[in-house]
């Protein structure tokens, strides 16, 4: 059982932009005044195109599907909401929020990684949720310690608690349940997505504590974390909204380890937190400022990880 994979998803946007329907209930997201839609898909591509890049350069195997402009799909560039990748050959397919974003599910990503020499011998689909209002958008929602069998998910209206247990279940996962805030205009709004405020890596966790409001809840996460020898890296709720908990451990050349974060994510970091850091890991960052403004998303939820078995 690994905790990291060496092969990545990703998907290239063609029609990148603020999704209407998302920012409802992701704060993050922000418009940018007076720059035209294209003009930032243009930025948004570039940025994906430099990242896919770094990741290749240290030898992650990434494989990029095109996005098509056949649905209107604003946020394809975050794959890991929709599906998910077990080394069993299961593939998750999750019930999303925003109608738009079901659109982002497509057959033919499946057929491309079978065309990769992957193996997919089950699929699990939630999707039928979506017809109940109940959500549960994948390795946002839930965090995996796939090593120790553990799923952490901060609940919100796009993580269902049921449904989060059904997956416990059906992937056989200890779960792991709380609440995540932030402050909106002065109110406690759940965080929409865990992993904006939490990444596990094979030796360490990044988390941001503070955002656990009940002290039972954020005790008995550190309980599980220290339980699992997890070195513990607390950030604050500004360092969650620069993304400094949307990174993601993956393997590199030479079983490598590296921490993918967004630039912005680093330069949040303090020196200790940065040191604490290599001593787990090594660390990469990549610039993705138009992205993160408008999609509300950062590096970790454009990877959707791949554990699938090869033929």
């Amino acid at each position: 059982m690994q905790q990291t994979t060496n092969t990545i998803l990703m998907i290239r946007p063609v029609n990148f932009r603020m999704n209407e329907q998302t920012a409802v209930n992701n704060y993050y997201q922000e418009s940018i005044k007076g720059v035209l839609p294209e003009t930032i898909n243009t930025k948004a591509v570039r940025e994906f195109d430099d990242y896919v890049e770094k990741l290749k350069a240290i030898g992650v195997d990434v494989i990029v599907v095109n996005d098509n402009l056949e649905n209107d799909t604003p946020d394809s560039i975050f794959p890991n909401n929709w599906v998910s990748f077990h080394e069993n050959g299961d593939v998750g397919l999750y019930p999303m929020f925003a109608v738009n974003r079901r659109l982002e599910r497509r057959e033919d990503i499946l057929e491309t990684l079978e065309g990769e020499g992957f193996e997919i011998n089950n699929i699990v689909d939630y999707t039928s949720a979506e017809e109940e209002q109940v959500y549960l958008e994948g390795t946002g929602s839930i965090i995996l310690d796939r090593v120790n069998r553990k799923a952490y998910c901060a609940l919100s209206p796009r993580a269902d608690e049921d449904l989060f247990i059904e997956f416990c279940e059906d992937f056989e996962f200890s779960p792991v349940v709380f609440t995540a805030y932030q402050t909106v205009n002065g109110q406690r709004k759940p965080i929409y997505h865990t992993n904006v405020m939490m990444c596990i890596g094979e030796t360490f966790a990044v988390i941001c504590l503070s955002s656990i409001d009940d002290k039972k809840e954020r005790k008995q996460v550190v309980k599980h974390l220290k339980e699992d020898d997890k070195t513990i890296i607390d950030i604050s709720e500004k360092q969650v909204s620069q993304f400094a908990g949307n990174m993601l451990q993956v393997k590199a050349a030479n079983n490598e380890s590296y921490l993918i974060m967004s630039q912005s994510a680093f330069d949040s970091l303090s020196e200790t937190q940065v040191k604490t850091l290599k001593e787990h890991t090594k660390i990469l960052s990549s610039s993705l400022e138009t992205i993160e403004t408008c999609g509300g998303g950062s590096a970790r939820c454009m990877m959707a990880e791949v554990f699938l078995p090869k033929h």
